[in-house]
C-alpha cells in the first residue's frame, strides 16, 4: 500500500491497492444507529462508470483526460476504483500516471511548475501518482454534487511525432465510482430535541439550513453513558471536499453534560450532514438529545421597484406586487434597524447576463456602484450553479475613488455557498466550511482584482464592508461607493497574444483551456521564462515562409521542360505553405489571408500531391495515363486528409504506390532495352543520387528530429530539401520538345476539317 499526493484540510482519504467490487459490497458497511440487521437495510450501494480514455503526455490542460461524476445525496462512503491498462508492444513500460480529484469543478493543475497570472487564487491540488495498474481512493462523507477526476502521463518531451509512423504505447484509464448511501436519515428540526442512543454504529442526521441563516448551533443535551463518565461522542458536521476539506469535528469527552458546536455563516439553502459516533466500547450505550438552533439573518434589499414602475408595459400595481416593500437609505438608521427589526446584511440584486458559452457578465441591477458602510456588509450574489459555469475563470475587479476613502479602507471577501457576515479585526475570510478569497481597497491601492480559475458550482458571494482600523468612530457616518466589474470568461484575456483559447468537451460538459505558443507557458500563457524573443519570433516566421521560395527552382525547371501540370502543383504548394506558416505564428508576426484550418489543409494537400506528381513524372508514363493518375492521386489525398490530417500513412500510402509504379516502369524499360534505366551514369550521379539523398534526409528530419523547440528551423530545412529533391528528380524533357515550349501534340483536341461538298468548315 502506498499513499501519494498532497491534500489540504483534514480529508478522510486513504489510498490503497484496489480491491474487487465483490469485496467492497460484501464487507460490513458503516451503519446507522440501531442493531446490525436494521442498519444493513438502511444502506444501499451504487456504481457509476464512464467510458475509458487514452492518456496523453502532458503539455497543456487539454492533454489531461477529464471525467465528470455526480455523487448522490446522503452518501457516507465514496470509493474511486482507478484502472489502467496498457498495450503489449515493446515500447510499453511502466509509466507514472498522475490522477487529480476535485469537488465542484475541474481540478486546477500545474504539472510543469509554471506561474499563474497576477491576482490568481489557486488551491493546491489533491493528486495521486499511480505506479501500479490499479488503485483506489476512499472518501468518507463526500459532498453531494459534481466531482471531477483528471489524469495524464508525465510531461511530454516536446518531440513532434508523426502519427502512425513510430509505434507507440496506449495507456487506457478508466475510473469507476462506487458509493454507499443511507436511504433513511434522521432529520433534525430547528429547536426540537431529537433523542438518540448509540451502540456500536454511528447515527446519521441532517439539518436543513435555509437562506439568510447567520449562525447554526448544534448541541448535545442530556448526554449519559452507562459505562463511562462524560459524553464519549464524536460529532462530525459537514461533507468532505477536495482539495480543501473543512469538516467540523466535535469531540464530547468531558464530564459536562452539554456539548455544542457553533458554525457562523453555514452554507445556505442545503442539507447539512451530521454524524454522531460513540467513542465508548462496543457494548456501551450512549444516550443524548441533539438540538439544532438557527439564527436567522434579516436582509435589507436595495429597492429597485422604480425600474419596474418606469416600464411603459408595467402597471404600478403589478410592479408593487412583485416585490415586498423595502426601506430606502433614509429609513435605515446607524444601528441597522428599521421599525425595530435588526438587519445583518445589505443585499444588492445582481443581473446575470449570459454572453456566450462559459461567458457570463454580472452587474448590479439598477446601479453601477455598490454602497458600502461600516454597520453591515454589502453582499452581491453571483449565480454560478447552473452546472456549466465551472469551466471558465471568475474575474472580479473593484475600484474606489481615492478621495472618498482617504482615512478608511474597504475589505471584501469572496466565498461560495454563503457570504461572510462578520468582518473582524483579523480580516479572516472564512465561513463555516469555506476558505474565502480576501480583497482590500484603500487610498494607497484603490483597485483590487481577483481571478478564480474553474470556480466551484455554487452560489458565490461578494461581501464588502467599510473598516476604520485606527479611528473606528470615523466610520459611523462614512459611506463609500465601490465600482465592481464581475465576469465569467472562458480564458483570461483570451490567453493573450501568445496563446489560443480552446473550448474542450467531455460528453455534455464544456470547459476552456489555453494552448500557448512561442515558448510561452502557464495557465493563461503569461509565463515567459522560456519564451522566444521578438527577434527569434521574426526569424522563425521568415525562415518558415521564405524557405518555401526554394520551390521556384522546380517550378522553373518544370516550365523549362514543358511540365506545366507539375509546375502548377509546385506553385500551389509554395503559395499555401508560405501563407499557412505566416498564419501559424504567434504574437505580432502573424498574417492570415484565409481561415487557419483552410490554410493548413491546403498546405498538407499541396505537400502530398507534390511528392505524388514528382514520382509519377519520373516513371515516364504515357501522357493520358499520367494525367489520370495525377487526378486520382489528388482526389485520394483530399479524401485521406479529410479523414485524418496528421496520419503518416495517409501520405505515405499513395507515395509508396507511386514508387511501385515508377520502379515497375524502370524495370520494364531495363528488360526491354537490355541495359540499365536511366541509361546515363551522369543522370545517376548528378541528379538521381543527390535527389534521393535529399529526400531521405528530409524524411528523416520530418519523422524523427522535429521538436517544438527546433521546429522553426528543422521544418524550414524540410521545405528546402523537399523542393530541392523535386528539382533534382524531375526527368529531362523529351528530345523533340523545345525548351520553354508547350507541347503541340495533345491527346484530346479539336481538328478543323474541310467539307469539299458544302464548302463549309466543321468542328469535329
Amino acid at each position: 500500500m502506498r499513499r501519494a499526493g498532497t491534500g489540504t484540510g483534514g480529508a478522510a482519504v486513504a489510498v490503497a491497492v484496489a480491491v474487487p467490487l465483490l469485496l467492497l459490497l460484501s464487507r460490513s458497511p458503516p451503519a446507522a444507529a440501531g442493531d446490525g440487521k436494521k442498519s444493513d437495510a438502511r444502506l444501499v450501494s451504487e456504481q457509476f462508470s464512464q467510458a475509458p480514455q487514452k492518456l496523453a503526455f502532458y503539455s497543456w490542460y487539454g492533454s489531461a483526460r477529464l471525467f465528470h461524476f455526480r455523487v448522490p445525496p446522503d452518501t457516507v462512503l465514496l470509493r474511486w476504483l482507478l484502472q489502467v491498462s496498457r498495450g503489449s508492444g515493446p515500447t510499453c513500460t511502466n509509466m507514472e500516471i498522475t490522477v487529480y480529484f476535485r469537488y465542484g469543478a475541474p481540478p486546477v493543475i500545474n504539472p510543469l511548475g509554471t506561474s499563474f497570472p497576477d491576482n490568481t487564487s489557486v488551491q493546491p491540488s489533491f493528486l495521486l501518482k499511480m505506479l501500479h495498474s490499479n488503485a483506489s481512493v476512499n472518501i468518507s462523507h463526500p459532498a453531494p454534487g459534481d466531482w471531477f477526476v483528471a489524469a495524464h502521463l508525465p510531461p511530454s518531451s516536446h518531440k513532434i511525432e508523426v502519427k502512425g509512423f513510430v509505434p507507440t504505447c496506449a495507456y487506457i484509464f478508466q475510473p469507476d465510482m462506487l458509493v454507499m448511501r443511507v436511504v433513511e436519515v434522521s432529520i433534525l428540526e430547528p429547536d426540537v430535541p431529537f433523542p438518540q442512543t448509540l451502540l456500536s454504529h454511528p447515527s446519521y442526521l441532517k439539518v436543513f439550513v435555509p437562506e439568510y441563516t447567520q449562525e447554526l448551533r448544534l448541541e448535545l443535551q442530556g448526554c449519559a453513558s452507562n459505562g463511562s463518565l462524560g459524553c464519549p461522542v464524536r460529532l462530525t458536521v459537514g461533507s468532505a471536499t477536495l482539495p480543501g476539506n473543512f469538516q467540523k469535528v466535535l469531540t464530547c469527552s468531558g464530564p459536562t453534560q452539554a456539548c455544542r458546536l457553533l458554525l457562523p455563516s453555514p452554507p445556505w439553502d442545503r442539507w447539512l450532514q451530521v454524524t454522531a459516533k460513540s467513542l465508548a466500547g462496543p457494548r456501551v450505550s450512549v444516550a443524548f438529545s441533539a438540538v439544532a438552533a438557527l439564527t436567522a439573518c434579516r436582509p435589507w434589499s436595495v429597492n429597485f421597484q422604480h425600474l419596474l414602475q418606469s416600464s411603459p408595459n408595467q402597471s404600478s400595481n403589478a410592479s408593487t406586487g412583485l416585490l415586498p416593500p423595502t426601506p430606502s437609505y433614509q429609513d435605515l438608521d446607524r444601528r441597522g434597524r428599521v421599525g425595530g427589526g435588526p438587519f445583518c446584511l445589505r443585499s444588492f440584486p445582481v443581473l446575470r447576463e449570459d454572453v456566450d458559452v462559459v461567458s457570463v457578465r454580472f452587474q448590479p441591477l439598477d446601479r453601477v456602484s455598490v454602497l458600502v458602510q461600516s454597520d453591515m456588509p454589502s453582499v452581491m450574489r453571483l449565480n454560478l450553479n447552473t452546472g456549466m459555469d465551472s469551466g471558465g475563470s471568475l474575474t472580479i475587479s473593484m475600484r474606489v475613488n481615492k478621495t472618498a476613502i482617504a482615512n478608511t479602507s474597504v475589505v471584501a471577501c469572496v466565498t461560495a455557498a454563503s457570504p461572510l457576515l462578520s468582518f473582524n479585526a483579523s480580516l479572516s475570510c472564512t465561513t463555516a466550511f469555506f476558505q474565502g478569497h480576501p480583497l482590500s481597497l484603500s487610498a494607497s491601492s484603490p483597485t483590487a482584482n481577483l481571478i478564480i480559475p474553474y470556480p466551484e458550482t455554487d452560489n458565490w458571494y461578494l461581501s464588502l464592508q467599510l473598516m476604520c482600523p485606527e479611528r473606528p468612530e470615523e466610520c459611523e457616518q462614512a459611506s463609500v461607493l465601490v465600482e465592481t466589474t464581475l465576469y465569467l470568461v472562458p480564458c483570461l484575456n483570451d490567453c493573450g497574444p501568445y496563446g489560443q483559447c480552446l473550448l474542450l468537451r467531455r460528453h455534455g460538459y464544456l470547459y476552456a483551456g489555453c494552448s500557448c505558443k512561442a515558448g510561452w507557458r502557464g495557465w493563461s500563457c503569461t509565463d515567459n521564462s522560456t519564451a522566444q524573443t521578438a527577434a527569434q519570433q521574426k526569424a522563425a516566421a521568415l525562415l518558415l515562409t521564405l524557405s518555401n521560395l526554394v520551390f521556384l527552382a522546380p517550378i522553373a525547371i518544370s516550365v523549362h521542360r514543358s511540365l506545366l501540370v507539375e509546375a502548377s502543383v509546385y506553385a500551389y504548394t509554395m503559395f499555401f505553405s508560405t501563407f499557412y506558416h505566416a498564419c501559424d505564428q504567434p504574437g505580432e508576426a502573424v498574417l492570415c489571408i484565409l481561415n487557419y484550418d483552410t490554410l493548413q489543409y491546403c498546405d498538407f494537400l499541396g505537400s502530398g500531391v507534390s511528392i505524388w506528381v514528382t514520382i509519377l513524372c519520373m516513371a515516364r508514363l504515357k501522357a493520358a495515363l499520367k494525367y489520370v493518375l495525377f487526378l486520382l492521386g489528388a482526389l485520394v489525398f483530399a479524401m485521406s486528409l479529410q479523414l485524418d490530417r496528421r496520419a503518416a500513412w495517409n501520405t505515405m500510402g499513395p507515395c509508396l504506390f507511386a514508387i511501385v509504379v515508377m520502379v515497375t516502369m524502370w524495370v520494364y524499360r531495363c528488360g526491354r532495352r537490355r541495359h540499365c534505366y536511366p541509361p546515363s551514369w551522369q543522370r545517376w550521379v548528378f541528379y538521381l543520387l543527390p535527389g534521393i539523398s535529399m529526400a531521405a534526409v528530409a524524411i528523416t528530419i520530418y519523422t524523427s528530429m522535429m521538436t517544438s523547440d527546433n521546429y522553426y528551423y528543422t521544418h524550414s530545412i524540410w521545405h528546402m530539401l523537399l523542393a530541392g529533391s523535386a528539382a533534382f528528380l524531375l526527368p529531362p524533357r523529351e528530345q523533340h520538345t523545345k525548351p520553354w515550349a508547350c507541347s503541340q501534340k495533345l491527346t484530346c483536341h479539336y481538328e478543323i476539317c474541310k467539307n469539299h461538298r458544302d464548302e463549309l468548315y466543321t468542328v469535329t
